[in-house]
Order: C-alpha cells, then structure tokens, then sequence
C-alpha cells in the first residue's frame, strides 16, 4: 500500500489547471499552425493565421489562450494499491481547482444552481470522474471545457439497425447545424455503444486523446478519418468564415452495448481542445 498525501494533489491539479488553460497540447497546436497552409480563400487563411498569432500572444503575455477558462473535468486513474490521506480526495480536488483558477487569474464560470445562477467564485465544483486500476500510481488529466463549444454537443439513442452511415450522418449534421458557435475548427469527441450516460463519458474522454493518435482498432480509425473528411467538406470553416478547416481531428472511443441499443455521443471540442496530465 503506497501513501498519498492530498495536500500533493491539491497542488499538482492546480498547476495543471494552469498549464492546460496556458498550453495547448503540442499536436494540436502543430495541426492549428500547419492548416493556413491548407486553405485557399485569403478570410480562412487570415483567420488561421490568426489563430496562431494568439497562441503566440498567449505565450509570450503568459495569458490563458481562450477567455473562456472551461468547466474543470478531471478524468484520476487510482491505483488499487493507493491509500490517500490528509483528507478527502473530491474535496482536494476541488480545493486544487479553485486555487488554480483563484491564483492562476483565470475566469471562473460554475454558478452553484442551474436555474437560479449564483457563481460560485472559484470555479468549483469540479466534474470528477475517478476509475479504479491496478498499481499504486495515480494518474490525473485536468481538462478545462469551455461551453461555445459544449453548447453544440449532442446525442442521440440509435437502434441496433442503424448503420456506419448513419453515425457518421449524425455526425457531419451536427457540426452543420453547430456552424461557427464552437469557434471552428474544432475537435471531435465521438462515443459510440455504452448505455445513455456512458457514451457521453467517453465522447469526452475522447476529446483527451492526442489528436495524432488514431483509434487502435482500424475500422474505427478509417471511420475518423472519413468523418474529418466529410466535416471538413461543409465549408463551414475557420470561424464559419468558410474553407477546407472546418475539424482539425476527430477522435472515436467505443464501448459494447445492450443488443437493444446503440447510443453515439458527439463532444464538440473548439480550436483550443486543452488538457494537461500528470501522475503521482
């Protein structure tokens, strides 16, 4: 049994909080930078340049590379051989959030009730999903979600009959009618199979994935590949101003399901998909 003190995981979520509203993963930050040289309207140029002007004002202003600073989801793999101690694990959580977004001068937007929208001042409470593994590691992915974007997402209870083409209608017809309110291009989380909830939890999990990393099985990674073609060929494009960039990646995460259902979630994820990692 491995001892871990909370106080440890109050402060590394904190930095992580930080570093994933300041940072974008390299490989997407890569995909942003190469895609100006995709386009050919001079709008979808100017904006992709744009966008990598603002990655480079974020850096050098050490500013947070969207204004909107997300909801905190905090995806922690325990190992079984863990035992924490000094407290409790959801509440260093979340005391790790909010001094993250406190210190860190990020803009905190959780209000404490859906209806009567009362902000809660420190961007807590965080969305916590915890899976238990073997080991006596924990490993923990902050990922800040700003709502353009979520606003856009959907889902939807298939029946077993319908097909791949289905799915991938789906799909390209929710990036359509998303336009240019998630600030495209932007990323996409896709869930598939689980039950009602589940696929939901993996359409965001999928969003996590580093988007150079193909799904492992290739009849789902031909399927995002064929999905990132067909968004891209909505000329929606870079902040709906039109072009070839409307998705810089898509990402499927699958889970088998009831013989009577087939449940697909789609997770819209903006320009600025961010996430950092750690382990302890």
């Amino acid at each position: 049994m491995r001892e871990i003190d909370l106080k440890l995981l109050s402060e590394k979520i904190k930095e992580a909080c930080i570093k994933a509203n300041k940072i974008l993963p390299a490989d997407l930050e890569s995909v942003i930078r190469s895609c100006e040289n995709c386009e050919v309207s001079e709008p979808a140029k100017s904006v992709m340049h744009a966008l990598s002007e603002n990655l480079d004002a974020a850096a050098e202003l050490d500013i947070p590379i969207c204004q909107d600073t997300g909801m905190a989801v905090i995806f922690a793999e325990i190992g079984q051989d863990v035992h924490f101690i000094n407290g409790s694990f959801e509440d260093a959580v979340n005391e790790g959030v909010a001094r993250g977004y406190t210190d860190g001068l990020l803009r905190k937007s959780v209000v404490s009730d859906p209806l009567r929208r009362v902000n809660t001042g420190d961007n807590t409470p965080a969305v916590i999903h915890t899976r238990i593994v073997p080991g006596d590691r924990v490993r923990v992915t902050v990922a800040p979600k700003g709502f353009g974007s979520e606003n856009m997402s959907r889902m939807r209870m298939f029946t077993p009959s319908a097909s791949r083409e289905d799915i991938i209608g789906f799909v390209v017809e929710t990036v359509k009618i998303a336009g240019s309110n998630p600030c495209p291009p932007v990323v996409l989380g896709i869930g598939i199979g689980g039950d009602f909830e589940k696929c939901a939890l993996l359409a965001k999990k999928a969003l996590c994935r580093s988007v150079s990393i193909p799904n492992e099985d290739e009849y789902y990674a031909d399927m995002e590949k064929e999905i990132l073609g067909r968004v891209n060929d909505l000329d929606v494009g870079p902040q709906g101003f039109g072009g070839k960039t409307t998705a810089l990646a898509v990402a499927i995460e699958t889970f088998p399901t009831h013989i009577a259902g087939l449940p697909v979630a789609v997770n819209v994820g903006c320009h600025v998909t961010r996430h950092a990692s750690f382990e302890i």
